[in-house]
């Protein structure tokens, strides 16, 4: 099990981290309308997939269904909307290396908060592990450049990732991951639709051209649906405080995407940034964690 968590955490922040490229597609293409399009279509694919999937615990609306539904509605508002709403506004005031090195302090937040917030200490292992990985990433991506909007929209993007794992953490042995995955899109599409009418951005609607529409299909079929099952997946089997050392693949992923594309050798800075989130990888798995995982914690919330 725990090597199966390993591999669904790995191709999720690979397929993360190569989608950044394909999201500076569509920043000329109206913000809120292109995310919601995303995530209806997403919501749609992972409803098909929940239907024909046994179910592993009571649907939101039984037992805690309140309590389940906000989680749930802030989960879409500040993992799924949110995030990318701040992605996009980051690329616009920042280059994606600032970007990416601020999205590196996601191990670190990872490996300390779920504990925090549990009322236990942190595993000193896993938080000198996102430290690594954080360090990592800045050597990885170089710093970067931005205005102080842009730093401000990458600290939002980086609360966001924070919360895509923090507040799924718990539902996941109740819903499973498809239909975390499902209620979270289905929810993140009228926030999206709100928006877009308070910010006035329904004036702006367009069909999207065929490189934005191939990009919208790409971030809804390959990012949302897949890597957010492999995710959630891999959450699920190894807990959250473990799982979010991978976070660190996120600028590797990047690196070696534009390597191969560009056709350019990353200098060595960069691969002794590659090698650290390596050995941060392999101190976080290579042994058993001592802490209580996120999962066990999960599970006896959901009993209560």
């Amino acid at each position: 099990m725990r090597s199966t968590g390993t591999l669904l955490c790995a191709v999720a922040m690979t397929i993360l981290g190569s989608s950044f490229a394909v999201s500076r597609l569509l920043l000329g293409y109206p913000t809120l309308t292109g995310q919601a399009l995303r995530y209806a279509g997403a919501a749609v694919l992972l409803g098909l997939l929940a239907a024909r999937s046994p179910r592993p615990g009571r649907p939101p609306e039984a037992g805690r269904g309140p309590r389940d539904l906000v989680r749930l509605g802030a989960l879409a508002f500040t993992g799924l909307a949110g995030f990318n709403v701040c992605v996009l506004a980051a690329l616009r005031h920042a280059d994606p290396a600032l970007l990416g090195t601020v999205l590196g302090g996601t191990p670190l937040l990872l490996a300390v908060l779920p504990a925090v917030l549990a009322g236990r200490r942190p595993s000193a292992r896993l938080a000198a592990s996102g430290a690594v990985v954080a360090a990592g990433v800045a050597l990885v991506q170089g710093g970067g450049h931005a205005t102080l909007a842009g730093l401000l929209w990458a600290l939002g993007a980086l609360a966001g990732e924070v919360c895509f794992s923090l507040l799924a953490a718990p539902m996941l042995p109740v819903l499973g991951p498809v239909r975390v995955s499902a209620w979270a899109c289905a929810l993140a599409v009228p926030q999206l639709v709100v928006a877009a009418a308070v910010t006035g951005e329904y004036r702006h609607l367009r069909a999207p051209t065929p490189t934005e529409a191939a990009a919208l299909l790409y971030l809804t079929v390959v990012l949302t649906v897949g890597a957010f099952l492999c995710w959630y997946g891999g959450v699920r089997r190894l807990g959250v405080e473990r799982a979010g050392v991978f976070a660190g693949l996120i600028p590797v992923a990047s690196l070696a995407g534009a390597a191969l594309l560009d056709r350019a050798v990353p200098n060595p800075v960069q691969l002794a940034g590659t090698a650290a989130v390596a050995l941060a990888l392999v101190s976080a798995l290579g042994r058993k964690a001592q802490e209580p995982s996120a999962r066990r914690s999960a599970s006896r919330t959901a009993s209560a």
